[in-house]
């Protein structure tokens, strides 16, 4: 399996949202209606670049990464027997991408309010053009063919 298919697979938690790319999410949009949010993302900061690392380097990256956000829920990431910890978050696009720069991350799953969850990849997160008001791309194509070792 892809790595694009394997993060379009995985279920996206955190208390009671959960969230699937390609599906709205009604708890999903509860969750931001509570925060005065208009977007969520679901991110991460284990394994960078989407290479595994040891678990104490993962917890102490995520303990750094919530210390670094201020509106957050505790979540995870499932597809079968691999799990990784996240966190949903309401803040705006450039706070996100700035984040995932500063984790080295793959991608990351925007949710706007009312429509369906995407998946946005920033690979390498500081070779990627300026694309749109948000900055991210779609990279697909750089990811197809690669292995599934590790998750970002």
């Amino acid at each position: 399996m892809t790595r694009d298919a394997a993060y379009r697979r995985t279920i996206y938690r955190a208390g009671e949202v959960v969230v699937r790319v390609g599906r709205r999410s009604a708890s999903a949009d509860a969750w931001m209606a509570r925060h005065g949010a208009h977007e969520a993302w679901f991110l991460g900061a284990w394994n960078p670049f989407s290479r595994k690392m040891p678990d104490r380097w993962n917890e102490a990256a995520h303990a750094r990464l919530r210390w670094d956000l201020r509106v957050f829920a505790e979540g995870d990431g499932t597809l079968g027997g691999w799990s990784e910890r996240m966190l949903l978050v309401a803040a705006d696009a450039a706070t996100i991408r700035r984040r995932m720069r500063r984790y080295r991350q793959a991608a990351v799953v925007h949710i706007p309010r009312g429509r369906t969850a995407r998946l946005l990849f920033s690979w390498p997160a500081w070779a990627l053009p300026e694309k749109g008001a948000s900055g991210f791309g779609t990279c697909r194509t750089a990811l197809r063919g690669s292995s599934n070792s590790g998750r970002g």
